[in-house]
């Protein structure tokens, strides 16, 4: 079902004047006509004109009700299942060995990192211990919405080879 994007102009209010247009119904008729050609290239559609009460001040304190003139124009606009051109996919062959499988039996057996102390520079704000949860009513109005910090356990052995690899690891030092 197609979408629309609506947009309301108010109608003229008198006409312009035209060579060979004379009669002041003509003249209104050209103004309406000039609007929607304008919008039309501007790829409105033209919809329907209405009249709606308008609520104004007047004076100080009062208000007065004035009845407006307007057009009303619409457009479709593409929503994302209107854009989506769907694409014929091969059908996966049943006999082959999924991507990821394959790429990792390419890649052989991991090797066994040695391994070796772990150290975390005490200014390391991931190694933090967690916060923990605020017991006061004072504190809790000035929570901002973040949930705490927690240490993850139970990472597999590779991540943490990795990890101790890194940490042991000297930083690299440029030659100035």
């Amino acid at each position: 079902m197609p979408r629309y994007e609506y947009k309301v102009v108010p109608a003229p209010a008198k006409g312009r004047k035209a060579r060979g247009v004379k009669t002041p119904e003509g003249r209104f008729a050209l103004a309406v006509e000039q609007v929607l050609n304008k919008m039309g290239a501007e790829g409105w559609e033209y919809l329907r004109a209405d009249l709606l009460p308008s609520e104004d001040r007047s004076g100080l304190a009062g208000s007065t009700v004035n009845w407006r003139n307007l057009l009303v124009f619409r457009r479709a606009i593409e929503t994302g299942t209107e854009a989506f051109q769907p694409q014929v996919v091969d059908a996966p062959d049943p006999t082959a060995e999924p991507p990821a499988v394959a790429a990792i039996a390419a890649t052989g057996p991991t090797p066994d990192v040695p391994a070796a102390p772990l150290s975390v520079p005490a200014s390391d704000p991931v190694m933090d211990p967690p916060l923990q949860a605020s017991t006061s009513e004072a504190e809790d109005d000035d929570d901002n919405g973040v949930e705490d910090v927690q240490t993850t356990s139970g990472l597999g052995a590779a991540l943490t080879a990795r990890a101790r690899a890194s940490f042991s690891r000297k930083p690299d030092t440029e030659d100035s």
